[in-house]
């Protein structure tokens, strides 16, 4: 069984290059065209990448499929922005209202193996500049675990929740993470964390259960 599959949306940001050419996480990806979801058998995978672009009322068509894929123990991690909540744990994105630089600031607010030893700091500032990780919030349901908050109202950037048909959530409201591979600092750490997590497929001490 291969660790995740990425839909690629041919406006990834390098990403899916990104990954693609990594030793290390190359072998554990494939990458299918986002509109031959329907052809592909989820079952061959433990996770699932959805990135930034992806076209979220096309992903809203295939829900039965994505949620078959939960109930049989799989892990869906999302980037972006919700407009069409394609699943039912997800509420449409929120940016933060008249925001300044001091509204960008990453702060962990819980633990989680995807973000160990990421330095909150290499996660604000991206060449220079705040707010590339995110600037809003999908907004978490009940149970939800937050992991990341953003500026002084703790706007929740990422969560995690265990979808009712089964399974594992991740949301993330910006940036695809994995494009984070070539940072340079602590942040690279989250692209083969994401993999680890994804391959151990249960949820970790410390983190949400059922």
């Amino acid at each position: 069984m291969i660790d995740a599959l990425l839909l690629d949306c041919e406006q990834t940001e390098g990403g899916v290059n990104l990954l693609m050419k990594s030793v290390d996480l190359g072998s554990r990806l494939d990458v299918v065209p986002l509109y031959e979801l329907g052809d592909v058998d989820l079952g061959a995978y433990r996770g699932l990448l959805i990135g930034l672009h992806a076209d979220q009322r096309y992903l809203l068509a295939r829900k039965s499929q994505l949620e078959t894929f939960l109930q049989g123990g799989g892990t869906i991690v999302f980037c972006g922005h919700v407009a069409y909540p394609f699943l039912d744990e997800l509420a449409p994105y929120q940016a933060i209202p008249g925001y300044t630089v001091d509204d960008l600031e990453v702060a962990r607010a819980s633990d989680h193996p995807v973000w160990a030893g990421v330095d909150p700091r290499h996660l604000t500032w991206r060449r220079g500049v705040a707010g590339f990780y995110g600037r809003g919030a999908n907004p978490p349901p009940a149970g939800a675990r937050v992991i990341n908050t953003l500026g002084r109202g703790r706007y929740p950037v990422d969560f995690e929740v265990a979808p009712g048909v089964g399974g594992r959530l991740l949301v993330h409201a910006g940036a695809d993470l994995w494009s984070y591979t070539d940072a340079g600092n602590s942040a690279e750490r989250m692209v083969p964390q994401l993999f680890d997590w994804i391959a151990k497929g249960e949820f970790a001490k410390g983190e949400i259960g059922r």
